[in-house]
């Protein structure tokens, strides 16, 4: 992982168009192709990023773009569309690179562990005729929870939380965008599925394409009296 502080501007170029005026920010550039644009402020999120699959061109500037001040252009090419991040940079501040090896993955709480194994043993809880292929598929860049086939035989990934979010469905994003270069396994759909999920975090899915399933966790315990409620 590279770690850059700089003073620079950003663009983002392709289906949607963004800029970011020149400022201090921190450029994050993993191993994974994904270059990500922070600043010191917005909680965790990025200011803007590319995911992976990409790839980073460093260039230097053309004779406009020296007498403005930059010293480097970053092109970052999405390579599953024409989608670039475009970051000049006028003055680096901080620039280090750190090994950070292979990384062993979110270890869950009681409930979320609970919830992959009780899903994997009554896997029919998505819909009828779903079997499973294996819990915590490995990936490059992590585990699976659930790994399935439907009914027709399609594979789906499934992507499990106690309270299902934004960024749940941004991870299995990119798991769904992984799975499906693997010609074994190809086409593969999703499924979000979690105690709780957002509004916010279901209409994201739905646009991708992701099915959302809410999971009643007394009930798969066996623990849910279903003639004792009173509605």
């Amino acid at each position: 992982m590279r770690l850059v502080i700089a003073r620079c501007s950003v663009d983002y170029v392709g289906r949607l168009k963004a800029h970011l005026p020149l400022a201090t920010r921190l450029l994050v550039v993993k191993a994974d192709g994904s270059v990500l644009v922070h600043s010191d402020g917005g909680s965790y999120k990025p200011l803007n990023w590319m995911s992976p699959p990409a790839r980073l061109h460093v260039v230097g500037p053309d004779q406009t773009e020296l007498e403005e001040g930059v010293l480097e252009q970053w092109t970052v090419q999405s390579a599953k569309a024409d989608d670039r991040l475009i970051v000049n940079v006028h003055e680096f501040l901080h620039d280090s690179s750190h090994e950070l090896g292979v990384d062993p993955g979110l270890v869950k709480d009681g409930v979320e562990s609970d919830l992959q194994r009780l899903l994997a043993e009554q896997i029919e809880t998505l819909g009828a005729g779903y079997t499973l292929i294996r819990r915590e598929y490995y990936t490059a860049i992590g585990p699976v929870d659930i790994l399935a086939r439907d009914a027709t035989g399609t594979t789906v990934a499934v992507e499990l939380k106690r309270r299902g979010d934004i960024d749940g469905v941004e991870q299995l994003t990119r798991y769904l965008e992984l799975l499906n270069r693997d010609p074994l396994l190809a086409p593969v759909r999703g499924v979000f599925a979690a105690q709780q999920i957002k509004p916010q975090a279901r209409v994201l899915a739905l646009d991708r394409g992701i099915d959302c399933v809410t999971l009643d966790y007394d009930a798969m315990r066996g623990v849910d009296d279903v003639e004792s409620r009173l509605f």
